[in-house]
């Protein structure tokens, strides 16, 4: 699993977090309709964590901010080990920032995340994960996934 990133504009107080799948690079979009402040963001992740199957929640990438403050929680509750990139180290986070990339074509820098509901974000998770990748010999994120979840061992895809 790699890092959440928040999804931030100057007009608005609502966020979102990505959760993408390292392997498959299958992507789950959080709201975050109470904010950034960690007891806002611990349940909504740690719901979201506990949605994805337990062989393929392995471990969790963050970058460092305040609002991952109460990990040691997440960890407890989820198994899921967390573990801080240094600060400014973006390419400890490469997958995630590609995704962030390719999420910038439906919500671009700026956009007012408030219009959009969970649902919104379901369905711009679907057309990401149903999108051919090159890095998957054109295959999509959500057919690696699924193969991923019908292997015996998850650890070795």
């Amino acid at each position: 699993m790699t890092p959440p990133c928040r999804s931030r504009t100057k007009r608005s107080t609502s966020r979102s977090t990505t959760l993408v799948e390292r392997t498959s690079r299958y992507t789950t979009i959080v709201a975050l309709p109470d904010g950034i402040k960690a007891e806002q963001v611990t349940p909504h992740l740690t719901r979201s964590l506990l949605g994805i199957p337990p062989k393929l929640r392995r471990t969790l990438t963050w970058d460092r901010g305040r609002e991952i403050a109460e990990h040691h929680a997440i960890t407890t509750e989820t198994k899921m080990p967390i573990y801080l990139c240094k600060p400014r180290s973006p390419w400890q986070r490469g997958t995630n920032e590609n995704t962030n990339r390719l999420l910038r074509q439906y919500l671009p820098k700026g956009a007012n995340l408030r219009t959009f509901n969970q649902a919104d974000l379901d369905t711009i998770a679907h057309e990401l994960n149903h999108r051919p990748r090159k890095t998957h010999s054109y295959r999509t994120p959500a057919e690696v996934y699924a193969d991923l979840l019908n292997s015996g061992d998850a650890l070795t895809a």
